[in-house]
């Protein structure tokens, strides 16, 4: 009864649990496997922000059964709560405090067989597209460490892309599951809103805007994940109606001949990268060869507006997150930087004006449903660059001078109110967008979108393209997932630091 490290690596969660329960291997192997890549791997790419080996040695002592029994995994350290640890969320402040329960999440990956060796990296309060929190440093790209693995949870799509687990928990607010899939070349499903609860501790996060699922190199293992953790709990908001079959069946099925729209242009008229629109031009050819009707067609919607609405929910989250702390005893001072100057924005806006934002919403997704009377799906670039060099996210810095002046006088929150700050604010959000553009449509209309690893460029760093879905859709994302997949398949590409020793 052994495997070895090699094939540890190159099994997806789906295998893994086979080989336990066939006998070949079992979970306290796979955790010593796990916690030894955890060593190799860790010190180079900086994934893991809070290892749980001790839990953990206790959970192999148990007996396990589920979809999930024996394989190792990591959970994102944002809403996924683990009790008696502190959901640290990228920041010192609430590192502090321990949560009192399991998130539902937690319990339904441990009622799934799940073994959590440890908490992934993410930046502060999850806000970006990179992974580079002061807390618990940066999060390096193991296809090449000078470069991002996206955000925000890149400790996640890093631990997995780099062979140190086959599957990991993250979120998706803005494209922080699609964001880092698409940097680390992994599959990344974001599920439609309500479809995975996020509670007890919270009814909605981001108003709705944010999903929580995996991240993984199969496109089975998404689907086992969305049967483990899909379905409501007490005292969510809604309930949406299960698929009539397993989501691990449904994706084995043929999807049929779909018709995509597609299309490269950046909703806020930004550049797009020749490498991204390469990437999509390439999954057009694809998906002809397959049979598919694909066509250049976008939904009719203003894009600018919606990047509006999405800082106005962005900024005002902030600030409310920073006024709980607040009642805590913490200090604005304790936050970085670009937090506490988000807050500020936030709390320089009125309810009203919130409110108003919050209500253009309904004309994105109704635009979107326009769109899907014609077309299956939508395809797009996920990111409109490259993975970006860590240095490229960094705040100028003579505007972060500015920035802490500002704050240290109380300036910034009445500069905010009275307007002056618009434009910092839509050079920040263009240089921000400049780079995801095309993410947060499926967030504020609370429709599935997955980013699929079919392209690498010339430097050999990943760079997926994402399928965007009417609501409720992720049976038909899977199954031409699946169908990408086995026409041009991804599993055997590994970045060099995955090879494992002789």
């Amino acid at each position: 009864m052994s495997i070895t490290v090699q094939e540890y690596v190159n099994s997806d969660a789906t295998a893994l649990a086979e080989k336990v329960a066939s006998g070949e291997t079992n979970a306290n192997e796979l955790l010593d496997i796990a916690i030894s890549q955890y060593h190799r791997l860790n010190p180079q790419i900086n994934a893991v922000c809070q290892p749980m080996f001790d839990l953990a040695r206790d959970r192999v002592g148990e007996q396990l059964s589920g979809p999930l029994a024996g394989v190792p995994m990591l959970i994102k350290d944002a809403v996924q709560d683990y009790a008696g640890l502190p959901t640290g969320s990228g920041s010192k402040v609430f590192s502090r405090t321990p949560a009192a329960r399991h998130s539902h999440i937690v319990q339904r990956l441990q009622n799934a067989g799940a073994v959590i060796i440890g908490k992934s990296n993410t930046p502060e309060l999850a806000l970006k597209g990179v992974t580079d929190p002061l807390a618990f440093g940066q999060t390096r790209n193991p296809w090449n460490t000078a470069h991002t693995p996206g955000g925000s949870s890149g400790g996640s799509a890093a631990a997995v892309a780099a062979g140190m687990v086959p599957i990991a928990g993250a979120n998706d607010g803005g494209g922080s599951i699609r964001i880092p899939a698409a940097c680390c070349g992994l599959f990344g499903l974001r599920p439609t809103r309500g479809r995975v609860s996020v509670g007890p501790a919270h009814a909605e996060i981001w108003e709705g805007a944010s999903s929580d699922l995996v991240l993984c190199r199969s496109v089975r293992d998404a689907a086992l994940a969305m049967d483990v953790l899909s379905g409501p709990n007490d005292g969510d908001p809604f309930i949406i109606a299960p698929p009539q079959a397993s989501f691990r069946d449904l994706a084995g099925r043929e999807p049929g001949v779909l018709r995509i729209g597609y299309s490269t242009r950046s909703p806020v008229d930004t550049p797009v990268h020749p490498q991204a629109i390469k990437a999509v031009e390439q999954a057009v050819e694809v998906l002809r060869s397959l049979g598919h009707e694909v066509v250049e067609a976008e939904p009719d919607y203003d894009g600018q507006a919606l990047a509006r609405c999405y800082l106005n929910m962005y900024f005002g989250q902030v600030a409310a997150t920073l006024d709980q702390a607040r009642e805590t005893g913490a200090r604005d001072e304790e936050f970085e930087l670009l937090t506490r100057t988000l807050a500020a924005f936030g709390r320089g806006m009125s309810s009203a004006s919130y409110i108003n934002s919050h209500r253009q919403w309904n004309q994105f997704s109704q635009a979107l449903g326009m769109f899907y009377q014609q077309h299956d799906l939508y395809l797009t670039p996920t990111l409109a660059h490259p993975p970006i060099r860590h240095e490229q996210a960094d705040i100028p810095a003579g505007q972060a001078r500015a920035l802490k002046w500002l704050l240290a006088t109380g300036l910034l929150p009445l500069l905010a109110r009275w307007g002056a700050m618009d434009n910092m604010v839509e050079d920040m959000a263009r240089k921000n967008l400049t780079y995801v553009p095309f993410t947060q449509l499926a967030n504020l209309t609370g429709t599935p979108a997955m980013s699929v690893p079919l392209y690498w460029t010339p430097e050999g760093l990943p760079l997926g393209v994402q399928f965007s879905g009417p609501s409720a859709s992720e049976p038909l994302l899977l199954q031409l997932a699946s169908q990408l997949e086995t026409a041009q398949p991804w599993a055997n590409r590994w970045p060099a630091m995955s090879k494992v020793p002789a």
